[in-house]
């Protein structure tokens, strides 16, 4: 199942990743059951030195793949991340990071999403591994 523009549009602010999302300016790019593209920018998301902050990168992450799962969950459902890891390659100090995650499992009750997070230039950033308990509402 993909999202169209229109449902694209419920999945900022709140529903996107609470008032954590908002802050730290989440976008939503596409949305299915299997794969999730985001991005966010770098400005007002970096530690002290100025880079991108680890956590942030993990924000994203978690993300997209929590709106992949709670889209393969199903109405009636919630979705929910139980174990994330992340490596971080490189730093990125301006512009925008993407993420892409792409469905390893999509079980009844786990989704395991694999992300990988590229800056402007297209070079890998991060690379998370993200699994979701889904449950009944």
């Amino acid at each position: 199942m993909a999202i169209d523009a229109d449902g694209l549009a419920d999945l900022t602010g709140a529903n996107m990743g609470g008032d954590l999302g908002e802050r730290m300016g989440l976008e939503m790019l596409e949305a299915s059951s299997e794969r999730v593209v985001g991005r966010m920018p770098v400005e007002g998301n970096t530690q002290p030195y100025g880079l991108l902050h680890g956590g942030a990168s993990c924000v994203l992450a978690e993300t997209l793949g929590s709106v992949g799962s709670m889209i393969h969950a199903g109405e009636g459902r919630v979705a929910m991340g139980i174990e994330i890891n992340a490596t971080h390659h490189r730093s990125a100090t301006r512009g925008h990071i993407t993420g892409v995650a792409e469905a390893v499992h999509l079980g009844r009750t786990l989704a395991t999403w694999d992300i990988t997070i590229t800056d402007d230039q297209g070079r890998r950033v991060c690379t998370s591994r993200l699994t979701c308990l889904m449950r009944d509402a």
